[in-house]
C-alpha cells in the first residue's frame, strides 16, 4: 500500500514546474505591467500633441476666444479611424468656447502645464488630457479619447509576448517529464530486480539491476548489495554457530547420557559415585565449550554497537588474575604478574579484553603447567608500536609449525589432545577479540621455554 503519497517522479517533476510556472505568471505580470506602461505613455504623448495643435489654432482676445478651424479642418486634426475623439476649449473662467461640454477641464494655474485623467463620457471610458496656455489671454484645451486601441494593443503584445512563452513552458514541461522518467527507470529496475528475490536469494544484484545513469542510484544499488552481503554472512555465521552447537555437543552429551545409563545399571555405590564425577567433569566441559561458543559468535557480530575507550590495563589485569589465583593455586601453578605498577592506558572494550586475557590465562592453566615447578607470567609493558599484553608459560611448548593453525578455529595442539580437553575455539576467539580490538595477536615459543602469547594494543 502506498498510503496515496505521489511518487518520486511526479514529486520531482511538481518540484521543478510549479516554480517554473510560478516565474512564468510573474515574468507575463511584470511584461504587462512595462507594456502598459510604455503604451499609456505613447499614446499620452500622441494625446498631448494633439491638444498643442489644437491650441496652436485657439484665438483668445478678452473674453472673446475661438477656434479658427472649420469642421473639416477639425475633423482632419483629430482623425482617429479606431476611436471616438472629443475635445473643449475652455475661457479662463470654464466656460466653453468651443467643442464637448462634457469634457471637464483639469485646474491647472502655469501655462504650458497639462494633466492627464480617466474619465467617462456616454459610458465610455475616456483618456483625457489638459493643456493650459496664455495667447496671451489664459485659456484651457481639452482632448479625449476612448481607449479601446489601447486595450487592444496590450492584448495583442501580451498575446504575441506570454503565448510563445507558453508554448515554451510546455515544451520545458514535456521534456523534462521525458528525462526525469528516463533518469528514475534506473530505479524501476532496481525496485522490479529485488521485489522478484525470493528470501533465500541474497546473491549481487545483476549487472542490469545496477546500470545506473546517476551516481546516486549506483550509490544505492552498492548499498543494497553491501547490505545482502552483510545478511549472507551473518545468515552464514549462524548456520556455522548451529553447526558447531550441534556437532561438539553430540560427544559429550553422549558420554553423559552413557555413564548415566551405565550408573543406572549398577547396584554399587562407589560406582555410582565414580559415575557422577565423570558426568559432572563431562557437563564442566560442555558448559564451557557453549560458553567460548556464544563468545565465537558475538564476536562475529563484528564491530557493530562496539564503542572503544580508554581503559586502565594494569587495572583490569590485576581484577582479571585474582579471579584466576584460587584455580592457579589448586592446580599448583605459580601464577604471577609483572609491570601492573605503571599505569598503562588503551583504547578498547571491557569486555573483550577480559575475554581474551582470560582465554590465554585458561589455555596456559590447561596445557602449560606441565613442568615440574608450573609457573605462568601474566605482563604488561610498553613496546615500540605501542602496549603489550603478554601470558607465558614455562611448559612443553609447542612446535613452530603449530603457531599459525592454532589460531584457527577447532585446531588442537598436542597438549590439548593429550589431557583430552577443549574444542579448539580459545585461540581462534582471542585472534577475533584482538581483530576488533585494532590490535595484533602472536603466539610463539618463549625464550625461555614454553609459550608465549601476546596481544600488542597500537596507540
Amino acid at each position: 500500500m502506498n498510503g496515496g503519497k505521489p511518487s518520486l517522479r511526479r514529486r520531482i517533476a511538481q518540484h521543478v514546474l510549479v516554480p517554473l510556472v510560478v516565474t512564468w505568471a510573474l515574468g507575463a505580470a511584470v511584461a504587462l505591467g512595462i507594456a502598459e506602461h510604455f503604451v499609456g505613455r505613447a499614446f499620452d504623448r500622441a494625446l498631448l500633441d494633439d491638444a498643442y495643435a489644437l491650441a496652436s489654432h485657439v484665438r483668445a482676445a478678452g473674453n472673446n476666444t475661438s477656434l479658427v478651424l472649420t469642421r473639416e479642418e477639425m475633423n482632419t486634426l483629430l482623425f482617429d479611424q479606431s476611436e471616438a475623439m472629443y475635445f473643449a476649449v475652455r475661457r479662463a473662467d470654464g466656460t466653453v468656447a468651443a467643442g464637448n461640454a462634457q469634457l471637464p477641464a483639469a485646474q491647472l494655474a502655469a501655462p504650458g502645464e497639462h494633466e492627464f485623467a480617466n474619465i467617462e463620457i456616454d459610458g465610455r471610458r475616456v483618456r483625457a488630457v489638459s493643456l493650459r496656455t496664455h495667447q496671451p489671454e489664459p485659456f484651457t484645451v481639452v482632448i479625449g479619447q476612448t481607449t479601446r486601441s489601447r486595450t487592444q494593443l496590450l492584448a495583442q503584445l501580451l498575446a504575441f509576448s506570454a503565448l510563445p512563452q507558453a508554448v515554451l513552458l510546455a515544451l520545458l514541461a514535456w521534456w523534462l517529464r521525458r528525462r526525469i522518467q528516463d533518469d528514475m527507470a534506473p530505479l524501476a529496475t532496481l525496485h522490479d530486480a529485488i521485489e522478484r528475490r525470493g528470501p533465500a536469494d541474497l546473491a549481487p544484484l545483476p549487472p542490469e539491476a545496477k546500470g545506473a545513469s546517476t551516481r546516486d542510484v549506483e550509490r544505492i544499488a552498492q548499498a543494497i548489495d553491501a547490505l545482502l552481503q552483510r545478511v549472507q554472512q551473518s545468515l552464514q555465521e549462524q548456520r556455522e554457530f548451529a553447526g558447531n552447537v550441534a556437532h561438539e555437543l553430540r560427544t559429550p552429551l553422549a558420554g553423559i547420557r552413557a555413564q548415566a545409563t551405565f550408573a543406572l545399571a549398577q547396584g554399587d555405590a562407589a560406582v555410582w559415585r565414580e559415575q557422577l564425577e565423570g558426568i559432572a567433569q563431562a557437563e564442566q566441559r560442555a558448559s564451557r565449550l557453549v560458553d567460548q561458543l556464544l563468545a565465537l559468535a558475538r564476536a562475529g557480530e563484528g564491530r557493530e554497537g562496539l564503542a572503544l575507550a580508554p581503559i586502565a590495563l594494569q587495572a583490569l589485569v590485576r581484577e582479571v588474575l585474582l579471579r584466576f589465583m584460587p584455580r592457579a593455586r589448586a592446580a599448583g601453578v605459580d601464577l604471577g604478574g609483572e609491570g601492573l605498577d605503571d599505569e598503562a592506558i588503551v583504547n578498547g572494550d571491557r569486555a573483550l579484553i577480559e575475554g581474551l586475557l582470560g582465554n590465554l590465562i585458561d589455555n596456559a592453566l590447561r596445557y602449560g603447567s606441565g613442568a615440574a615447578q608450573p609457573h605462568i607470567t601474566v605482563a604488561v609493558g610498553t613496546r615500540a608500536g605501542g602496549i603489550e599484553l603478554s601470558v607465558a608459560d614455562n611448559g612443553a611448548g609447542l612446535p613452530s609449525t603449530d603457531a599459525e593453525q592454532l589460531k584457527k578455529r577447532w585446531a588442537q595442539g598436542d597438549g590439548a589432545r593429550r589431557v583430552g580437553e577443549g574444542a579448539g575455539l580459545g585461540l581462534s576467539i582471542v585472534e577475533r577479540y584482538a581483530e576488533l580490538l585494532g590490535a595484533r595477536f602472536t603466539l610463539a615459543n618463549g625464550e625461555g621455554g614454553g609459550v608465549r602469547a601476546a596481544v600488542l594494543f597500537t596507540r
